[in-house]
């Protein structure tokens, strides 16, 4: 890509944006256009809603939050449907602070700083356009000049409701500089910018013996006072306050309930009112949304406080738990990853899963109920099978804790661990057992953790290193088995011959003698038992596969090797179990025979083409995989 044509055409696009008029051309533009009068709220969850909706599960999920957000749709789901749509409605919701609570880096600054972000491209494009009063330091509505008296024809008329009173400096402005000429007012359209501070207001609480309610409001400019004779003259005043910045948009406080509480005061008739005052004014209309986000710590210390009462009922609490999902807990990492100047080490298949399994572990809590345990309960939050559970079940632990998901260790801290070890190895890859190693050494550094929970840490990295067992154990098998779909196919064929003959009663034909055979019970039971199937209920399995040849018969469909997913599973468990020997012996030979090493050889093959390994992780694999088959 040229990027200088590429500069140039961006500035031809962002003047070809650009719009000046009067304000009666501003009045015929909402004739045509009549959402460009929104209010902020409207603004933001027109933002949402316009990226686009998908239902999931009877679940909504909004893609505007998609690839940045992860795990989180619950949550955000509640944070649309329960403020910013209601907000966007004019309902009693808009008056309120949206504080967002949660874990540290569990995604609330991130969520903010999306919006910010979608605020300032939505602004560019024909739905989200914003028009102001030329000259304004608040890019304060036009609407605004209308005077009260009119404002119920305007709305009979035009069907936009005014809000709002003319700021002192506009005010001043129609009579000196217009002569009351309201149609004559020149007024442009803005594009919201944190950085240019328009539309976009950010405030951080510092030490509060230095910090000044002027950073809200703004302040008297005294080098003006001579000039305009007067403190209380608008023009001697500068509108340059975080709350005067953001009108239009959204303001946000980072970690809000660390503000002194003068500055917390301000808010009160700004949530409430639409206003604020600032100077020696009267109070001056503003129209933004107010985010702010903290920790639950804060919070209930917060609430604690008798003197804060009248803040309490003007704010909204949105939790902003961690994901509970160890697949959106893994896109977690890959992101963070590929921001990194290490997304060209390669990071071994499952590794980043494990890393997960671990985090979503520390994060759950004990099922109340007895049957299930915690990596029975992590595999239904993520979305998986697990015999004898349902939807009903999964609900059910969902309602368990109002808390869950609050506690447990950050993704930051997995990230902080997976980069050391890939600076700490210097090579070009790591694997599972690296980072599980490195999470383990990092518990001794990490200040909050208490010696019971540390404990129970270790107890979370053993679980998942199980898991890891498991796994890198099927992968070793999947390579081991020669055409190892030809193979799966074959054995499942043979199943099914027997489980058709047992069900319907009937023999089999040896293929090669001819002699009728009764079917083979012990070849059945040694697959269905890999998956746990007992003997009282091998005969519903088994009429439940008779079942499903018959609906994809039904259907014109072809019954396979992959249409029924325990079938699979006890296939491939089968299949390893037969080959366990051959794999133990040509892992764990310290010189091995001519034949040996080709199977080693394509087996590291198969691992590189067709799982994602490179050569030096595939080796580390069936040498780990050796070690535990000759325990």
């Amino acid at each position: 890509m040229d990027i200088l044509r590429r500069m140039a055409e961006y500035r031809s696009e962002e003047e070809n944006l650009k719009w000046e008029g009067t304000f009666s051309e501003y009045v015929e533009l909402l004739k045509e256009r009549p959402w460009v009068a929104q209010s902020a709220h409207s603004r933001v969850y027109n933002m949402i809603k316009d990226a686009g909706v998908e239902e999931k599960n009877g679940k909504k999920q909004y893609l505007f939050f998609k690839n940045q957000l992860f795990g989180l749709e619950e949550p955000l789901e509640k944070l649309v449907e329960e403020y910013f749509h209601p907000a966007a409605r004019r309902l009693d919701v808009k008056k309120r602070i949206l504080l967002l609570m949660g874990p540290v880096s569990g995604g609330k600054s991130t969520l903010v700083t999306m919006m910010k972000r979608g605020m300032e491209a939505y602004s560019r494009t024909d739905r989200g356009a914003v028009y102001a009063i030329k000259g304004c330091p608040m890019h304060e509505d036009p609407l605004h000049l209308i005077p009260h008296a009119l404002r119920e024809d305007f709305q009979k008329e035009y069907g936009i409701r005014i809000e709002g009173n003319l700021s002192p400096l506009n005010l001043m402005r129609l009579e000196k500089e217009f002569d009351g000429q309201i149609e004559n007012v020149p007024v442009e359209r803005i594009f919201f910018s944190e950085d240019k501070r328009v539309g976009i207001g950010t405030f951080s609480p510092s030490d509060p013996k230095s910090q000044d309610i002027a950073d809200l409001t703004g302040s008297l400019d005294f080098s003006t006072i001579a000039e305009y004779g007067s403190e209380s003259d608008p023009r001697a005043y500068r509108f340059d306050g975080e709350l005067n910045k953001a009108n239009r948009g959204m303001m946000e406080f980072q970690e809000m309930l660390k503000c002194d509480e003068k500055f917390l005061w301000h808010l009160l008739s700004l949530t409430q009112e639409g206003n604020f005052k600032a100077g020696r004014f009267a109070l001056i209309s503003a129209d933004e949304m107010i985010v702010a986000h903290t920790n639950e710590t804060e919070y209930r210390s917060f609430i604690s406080n008798r003197k804060n009462e009248a803040l309490h009922s003007r704010i909204i609490v949105m939790p902003i738990p961690y994901n509970l999902q160890v697949t959106q807990e893994e896109k977690i990492y890959e992101k963070l990853i590929s921001e990194s100047d290490v997304a060209g080490v390669h990071i071994a298949p499952h590794t980043l899963k494990i890393a997960a399994m671990f985090t979503i572990l520390t994060r759950l809590k004990e099922p109340k109920r007895k049957d299930i345990d915690l990596i029975k309960k992590m595999r239904l939050y993520d979305g998986e099978t697990v015999e004898g559970f349902n939807g009903a079940d999964l609900q059910e632990l969902k309602t368990e804790y109002d808390d869950e998901g609050m506690n447990g260790i950050d993704p930051r801290y997995v990230i902080n661990r997976i980069s050391s070890t890939i600076i700490r190895k210097e090579v070009s890859s790591i694997n599972a057992l690296d980072v599980l190693r490195s999470l383990k050494e990092g518990l001794d550094q990490h200040a909050s953790i208490t010696k019971d929970v540390k404990e129970a840490y270790l107890g979370y990295i053993s679980l998942a290193r199980r898991e890891f067992d498991d796994m890198a154990k099927k992968e070793v098998q999947k390579a081991f088995v020669y055409s190892y779909e030809e193979s799966a196919k074959t054995l499942m064929d043979n199943y099914l011959d027997n489980v058709e003959a047992y069900c319907h009663k009937s023999k089999l034909r040896d293929p090669l003698t001819g002699e009728e055979m009764t079917p083979d019970e012990k070849l059945m039971r040694s697959i269905e038992e890999q998956i746990g199937i007992s003997e009282n209920a091998k005969k519903a399995f088994r009429e439940e596969i008779l079942i499903r040849i018959s609906t994809y018969a039904r259907k014109g469909k072809r019954f396979d090797y992959q249409s029924h997913d325990r079938l699979r599973e006890a296939i491939q468990k089968k299949l390893f179990a037969d080959l366990k020997d051959v794999v133990k012996i040509t892992t764990s030979s310290k010189t091995p025979d001519e034949q040996q090493l080709k199977k080693m050889n394509e087996v590291i093959a198969r691992l590189i083409d067709e799982h994602g390994y490179n050569t030096s992780s595939a080796n580390e694999l069936l040498k780990y995989v050796g070690s535990l088959l000759n325990r």
